[in-house]
């Protein structure tokens, strides 16, 4: 999954598929601070680059693991209170992942929190996440739940770019998936945005479902991935697609399909909180798909089970 080379044209190229309509932002105001932020820490560095550490290569590098195999990353999900960031950055994650609002209350100026839906307040803005998150050797998800949010966080990310070389993904649901109600980010204006900043970053590009107990629940369809590989196919850099563990299995034939249209591809399973799900559904998908294909950002108890399966040892 190494990233491509991009050229400064290629940063401004607008992409052609037709704009989803979105959702309205949770908040309309650009934070006043934004670019003045981290100015103690910014270099003028030339070259992109930046956050897009390869993440086997990384955490190999740092004997962290021992193979190029998804399943030996270790995810800490939705580190967004100062709480949660500081049990992730004492445990042994390899990845940090945090969802990102833009604030509405006045005494924060309209900056980037750390939050996810439904919540739209935290004790936690990115500026203070990134400022601990960076002083370790983590890696970093930013799950975006705002396309408001998005140009002021790039904007901090580049003020510190020369302390992301590390994998950093930049995550957003872009379509609607199985059962999703809620909207979509504009795919158009989230990718042109980040992009514009980080030609080079691993994109997670995903789409929003639902899942629902005692009902039938439909994998992702033909439209939904062909859909998703119209987009990505005029990119260059990494794509990782977030798929919900609890539809893999029944979805197994476009998921392989979508894949193989390109090296640059993978997936990322992940787990609802109240989601049921076999785990063989897990071991299927593993077997039929290349190791370094597939990343698995599950909750327990289903993660351990699965990698004691595996093969994988786990925290005690």
């Amino acid at each position: 999954m190494q990233a491509g080379h991009v050229t400064k044209q290629s940063r401004q190229a607008s992409f052609s598929w037709v704009e989803n309509s979105g959702s309205a932002p949770l908040c309309h105001s650009a934070p006043a601070r934004a670019e003045s932020a981290f100015v103690s820490m910014a270099m003028t560095v030339g070259g992109p680059g930046f956050g897009s550490e390869n993440i086997f290569e990384y955490f190999l590098k740092n004997k962290q693991i021992k193979s190029e195999d998804g399943a030996e990353i270790i995810w800490y999900h939705a580190a967004n209170h100062k709480s949660q960031m500081k049990e992730a950055l004492k445990s042994g994650a390899h990845m940090i992942e945090a969802d990102i609002l833009l604030s509405c209350d006045e005494s924060e100026h309209g900056q980037p929190i750390m939050a996810h839906p439904p919540e739209i307040n935290s004790d936690n803005t990115l500026q203070e996440w990134l400022s601990e998150v960076l002083k370790t050797n983590k890696g970093i998800k930013l799950d975006f739940k705002s396309l408001a949010a998005v140009k002021p966080s790039m904007i901090l990310l580049e003020n510190v770019k020369i302390h992301l070389n590390r994998p950093v993904w930049i995550n957003a649901d872009i379509l609607p998936g199985p059962k999703g109600k809620n909207n979509e980010l504009d795919a158009k204006k989230f990718l042109d945005t980040v992009t514009s900043f980080f030609p080079d970053v691993t994109l997670s590009l995903g789409w929003t479902t639902g899942w629902y107990p005692n009902q039938v629940n439909e994998g992702y369809s033909w439209t939904m991935v062909k859909d998703m590989e119209y987009i990505c196919n005029k990119l260059s850099q990494p794509v990782t697609f977030p798929v919900r563990a609890a539809l893999v299995r029944q979805s197994y034939h476009q998921l392989l399909w979508l894949v193989e249209q390109s090296n640059r591809y993978s997936l990322t399973i992940w787990t609802g909180k109240d989601d049921k799900y076999p785990i063989e559904d897990l071991l299927y998908i593993r077997k039929h798909f290349g190791k370094k294909q597939i990343f698995y950002d599950i909750l327990e108890p289903q993660n351990q089970e699965f990698k004691q399966a595996i093969g994988i040892e786990t925290e005690k």
